[in-house]
Parts: structure tokens; C-alpha cells; sequence
């Protein structure tokens, strides 16, 4: 399928607040220079903010990662996740009209989209409240036909069942998700002869159905608010940079070296860099050569590669115990030599060392 932008695009986009902090610790999580391994995370939340995804968050994301425009149109033109025109306000419908979902009755669903929405798939309804599309195989082959609304999975549908889904959705409900027809999961149409804890009445739905209900979230798209932040890797009491809202170009033209260089190193600096920056570096003890009973693996540890290897080698450390015995001002002198930033107290490399150490 010939993928392209929709003709009529917004003028700029920025990410809230709390989606900037949430993709600037995603960038954290890649070594420096290899940023653009976070372009479709950033991508997908550009469009759980907007709905859709506009050349001008393709053109952002693509700013803060350092990358050429067109290496980020090509992502999110590759991906059918990725939605290059306008949804609905309320939801987009996916039909599943794959084998199992076709053979229970996928097209009366898609009927239901055709009568309900548009004739057109990828079109917005009248009220622009909905839109639609068929898509392959979701894997909820038991129970066919289904669709997936939003982030949840509904399941064993009919054509009624559908109409009135799309009913509750346009007057503001939230239906629930799941099984549509009574059943608990995916178990048989004639019933459990096993596995019958959820009888008790404990649970009236299954896990994802129950969770969906709890928290009354089943349409509502991300918007940065939820907790935790989903970034466990940036230490508590650190912040996110905000940067300020930026208009996209009006034509995706490259950046300047010096513009561009400016945005990766951006992109590029940790969301605790004035924590790090707050912790005086000092040189831990360092050797000329490994000890007489030859140096150790230190490859066992985990996060460390034959490249890292190599360079702590070059530093001065050769064994386990040494690097078991860093403070947070020595971790500061080493990370800022690595160029691997946080990737030492990420994985813990001296509890691991440690570890070894008492090993060997």
C-alpha cells in the first residue's frame, strides 16, 4: 500500500511537558551517538498525543534524535501502527479480517464500520468522532471475530454487539472490554471443566478486562499523566530539561552542522546531568598492569563487552575487586571517559563486581 502524509497537516507540534520527560528518558537509554534507536517510541507517543502522526511530530521527533527528516519519514511510513491521516476523536476501530475473524463473521463488522462511520476506511465519521480500518491478524483467534478499540482487545462481537459498542462510545461510555458474549477469557463456548478460580466471584472479568475496568481507561490515549512515568532508569529527584515549543520548518530542509550538532547533543543529554553535574569527579585507584595472578573476565559483568572491556583495561582496572570498591564521585570520573553515561549504576557494575570478586 502507497503510504503518504495526509494533504492538510497542522502548522507545529510539540510534546506536553510530561511526554517531553518521558521521551527524553527514553533517548537515555541508548549510548551516545546511537540516539535514533528511540525513533519509533517517540514516534508512537507523538501519536498517542495528537491521534494521528502530523509531519510536523515527525519532523520534532526527528530534531531532538538528530536525524534527517526523511530517515524518520521512512519509519513512520514503513509501520502501519503509525496513523498518517486524522482519526476519530473518540476511537479508531480495527477490524481483524484475517482467517479465523472472517470465517466468524469479520465482514458483518466491517459492514457495521462501512453503515456507522464511513464507507471509506481511514476516514473520519460525520461527527468526526470515529474512524476505521481492517487490519491482519490481531492473535485473538478464539475468539473471532473481534476488534481492537483503542488499547483493548474486544472480542466474540456481532454485528449488534459492534453498533451498540460504537453507540455507548459516541454518548461518552466506556464499554468494557474483552469477551462481548459472556465468556471469562478465551476458554470453551461450552465451558471450564478446569481452572474455575475466577468463579469464586474474586474477579468478574480476566486480568486485562479487570484492569481495564479498575482504572475506567479502555479509549483514553497516553498523555504522559499516568503513573509511574514508565522511565525507571533516571533516578528519582532528576528532571527532564524542558524544551521550549518549537515550529516545524516549513520545508524539511537539512539542518546546519552546527544546528544539528547543537540538537544531538540536546537530544543526547541525560535527564540527570545536574545531578552527575553535582558529584565531583575523582580518580579511582588505578593500576599499570594486572596483579601477578593475571587480570579478570571482566566481560562477566553484565553491560560490560569486549569494547568496554578494553577501555577499563586502558583506564587502569583489571579487577573485579577494584571496580567493586567505586564511590559516586569515582563512577563520575570513569562514566565521563566511557561514554557510556549511567550505564555503570544502571547495571550496578559494582554489586556485580562484588559479587565475582567474592567468587573467584
Amino acid at each position: 500500500m502507497l503510504r503518504r502524509l495526509h494533504h492538510e497537516q497542522p502548522s507545529s507540534f510539540a510534546f506536553t511537558p510530561a511526554n517531553l520527560a518521558w521521551a527524553e528518558g527514553q533517548i537515555q537509554k541508548y549510548p551516545e551517538g546511537r540516539q535514533a534507536s528511540a525513533i519509533i517510541p517517540l514516534l508512537w507517543r507523538a501519536q498517542e498525543q495528537e491521534g494521528w502522526l502530523t509531519r510536523p511530530a515527525i519532523e520534532t521527533v526527528a530534531d531532538m534524535l538528530g536525524m534527517a527528516y526523511i530517515r524518520a519519514l521512512e519509519v513512520a511510513s514503513f509501520y502501519f501502527m503509525f496513523q498518517l491521516q486524522p482519526t476519530g476523536s473518540v476511537a479508531h476501530i480495527q477490524i481483524c479480517g484475517t482467517l479465523s475473524c472472517m470465517i466468524c463473521g469479520a465482514e458483518d463488522l466491517i459492514g457495521v464500520c462501512k453503515e456507522k462511520i464511513n464507507e471509506a476506511p481511514y476516514t473520519l465519521s460525520a461527527d468526526g468522532k470515529f474512524t476505521w480500518e481492517e487490519v491482519e491478524c490481531l492473535g485473538a483467534c478464539t475468539n473471532a471475530p473481534m476488534a481492537q478499540i483503542g488499547k483493548d482487545y474486544y472480542e466474540d462481537l456481532t454485528a449488534d454487539g459492534l453498533r451498540k459498542l460504537l453507540d455507548d462510545l459516541a454518548a461518552g461510555k466506556v464499554p468494557t472490554p474483552g469477551p462481548q458474549n459472556g465468556r471469562y477469557a478465551a476458554e470453551p463456548l461450552s465451558g471450564l471443566t478446569s481452572l474455575t478460580d475466577h468463579e469464586s466471584g474474586k474477579h468478574q472479568y480476566n486480568a486485562s478486562a479487570q484492569l481495564a475496568v479498575d482504572i475506567g481507561d479502555t479509549v483514553k490515549r497516553i498523555d504522559g499523566t499516568e503513573v509511574p512515568l514508565l522511565t525507571p532508569w533516571i533516578k528519582s529527584g532528576a528532571t527532564a530539561a524542558k524544551a521550549p515549543a518549537k515550529k516545524a520548518a516549513a520545508k524539511p530542509a537539512a539542518a546546519k552542522p552546527a544546528a544539528k550538532k547543537a540538537l544531538v547533543e540536546k537530544a543526547a543529554a541525560p535527564a540527570k546531568a545536574a545531578e552527575v553535574a553535582a558529584v565531583d569527579e575523582k580518580q579511582p585507584e588505578v593500576l599499570t598492569a594486572p596483579r601477578a595472578s593475571g587480570k579478570d573476565d571482566l566481560k562477566k559483568i553484565s553491560g560490560v563487552g569486549p569494547k568496554l572491556e578494553a577501555l577499563l583495561n586502558e583506564l587502569g582496572f583489571y579487577h573485579y575487586d577494584q571496580i567493586a570498591k567505586w564511590t559516586a564521585q569515582e563512577v563520575a570520573w570513569v562514566d565521563a571517559r566511557l561514554k557510556f553515561k549511567g550505564r555503570i549504576e544502571r547495571d550496578d557494575w559494582m554489586a556485580q563486581a562484588a559479587k565475582l570478586a567474592s567468587e573467584s
